[in-house]
């Protein structure tokens, strides 16, 4: 069975399976959820809020998604091409999608040595 992840406020309720969210974005108190299929949904939450939500579903293990500065958290199966320099992000399934984001490179370089160091365990 697929795990959903559900965002309610008083006016909404977005409903989404974890492995078809590529990654969310911050813009000030609205959050956006983009989607594999290119869908986009607008909640109004801060961020902190999405992350504590994701972080309420995930079972032990499960560190899927990645908090990557202020303002993205990205889905890390979908992560293809990191470039802190350029401040360039490149979120793809390899076939169907391809999304590109930026992001400090400060972060970026962040989020990179943690990949780096994981892949050597």
């Amino acid at each position: 069975m697929e795990k959903r992840i559900v965002f309610s406020t008083s006016t909404e309720m977005v409903s989404v399976a974890a492995d078809t969210v590529v990654y969310f974005t911050a813009d000030g108190n609205y959050s956006a959820i983009n989607m594999a299929d290119r869908g986009r949904f607008v909640l109004t939450m801060q961020l902190g809020q999405v992350e504590r939500r994701i972080a309420e579903r995930a079972t032990a293990g499960d560190n899927r998604f990645i908090r990557i500065g202020k303002s993205l958290i990205v889905n890390r199966d979908f992560i293809t091409y990191i470039n802190p320099q350029r401040q360039k992000l490149v979120l793809s399934d390899g076939r169907t999608f391809r999304h590109e984001v930026s992001a400090s490179k400060e972060a970026l370089k962040a989020l990179k040595d943690l990949l780096e160091k994981e892949a050597t365990l």
